[in-house]
């Protein structure tokens, strides 16, 4: 579950190495000890323990990684490797192209109609690039402060596909087509009869609200802790307290209050106005849904304790 109220006080922080299967024991037995005097076996009780760490005390000891790290598992370790790879890749691709599109004017300053028309594009890649970013820290911040729970679809990569997928698509497309084919006709929040900011505004304002949603539910990940899960979970576990200090005091949910407003944000860089609408109903549909079933097993789980905090704290997205 996403316990945006939860964490584990009393979690130890998480180890480096996960332990081999083969046990202490057995790791010793496997090391012939040195002769004693006259020849004789020294006592075993004479010999360090292995360190499953890995230290110079055990040269000779293998210890083979969890089966989950291998290829087609769950924590696939060349999955790993090769999504963050992409990822990099794409966050390294979409800040060089963005950088270079947007100082187009500033490098060619007599350019023409070619570079008005590349210019504005620096949006798409700076898409990428938010993108690239925050599939990244979903899985390096669960890394990080949930390792037991970590595994490939931390990344959230294939997350409500394929409907996730669309929705970006579409947004790509629609800023595209803005920029290109209808760079001359009215945006449709133009034929809103208000006075609006400036496209200039409205990108600064997406900016800041970009960063400020990624801010807020890293944070919020890294507070949980251990109570941070991607998958909404139906029996309390031993590690989950309710918490309500910190970035939890001023926002009930604020791993969800992030995304929403981040989310939101990246429609209003892009200058979409059919996806800002079409991003702002299903993700409000489908945060109410899922923080109503949620509150219902915190209730559960924590009973008047939380039931308190929720007339004291609101989630800071709209009519939820």
């Amino acid at each position: 579950m996403d316990n945006s109220t939860a964490i584990d006080t009393g979690a130890t922080p998480p180890t480096l190495r996960r332990p081999s299967p083969i046990s202490t024991a057995s790791a010793a037995s496997s090391i012939s000890p040195p002769p004693g005097v006259n020849g004789a076996a020294s006592e075993p009780a004479a010999f360090a323990a292995p360190d499953l760490a890995g230290s110079p005390a055990t040269p000779g000891a293998v210890f083979p990684p969890d089966a989950a790290s291998y290829p087609g598992q769950k924590r696939s370790l060349p999955g790993i490797a090769l999504r963050a790879f992409c990822l990099g890749a794409a966050l390294v691709t979409g800040v060089f192209l963005a950088t270079i599109l947007a100082l187009l004017p500033h490098i060619f300053p007599d350019g023409g109609s070619a570079v008005g028309l590349l210019s504005p594009l620096w949006r798409l890649p700076f898409f990428l690039a938010a993108l690239s970013t925050f599939h990244f820290l979903e899985f390096w911040t669960t890394a990080r402060y949930n390792t037991q729970a970590t595994s490939v679809d931390s990344f959230l990569l294939t997350a409500n596909w394929p409907a996730y997928a669309i929705a970006h698509l579409a947004a790509s497309v629609e800023c595209f087509t803005r920029y290109t084919l209808l760079r001359s006709s009215p945006n449709l929040f133009s034929l809103v009869p208000l006075p609006l900011p400036s496209r200039t505004a409205v990108m600064l304002v997406g900016l800041f609200i970009v960063a400020l949603g990624q801010l807020v539910r890293t944070a919020a990940m890294v507070q949980a802790g251990r109570s941070f899960n991607h998958t909404i979970q139906r029996k309390r576990a031993t590690s989950h307290a309710l918490v309500t200090d910190g970035i939890y005091a001023y926002l009930r949910h604020p791993s969800y209050f992030g995304f929403f407003w981040w989310a939101l944000g990246t429609q209003l860089v892009l200058g979409n106005a059919v996806c800002l609408v079409g991003y702002t109903v299903v993700l409000w549909r489908f945060f109410s849904m899922r923080i109503r079933h949620e509150e219902t097993l915190l209730v559960r789980f924590f009973g008047d304790d939380y039931v308190q905090y929720q007339k004291r704290v609101g989630t800071k997205i709209p009519f939820i």
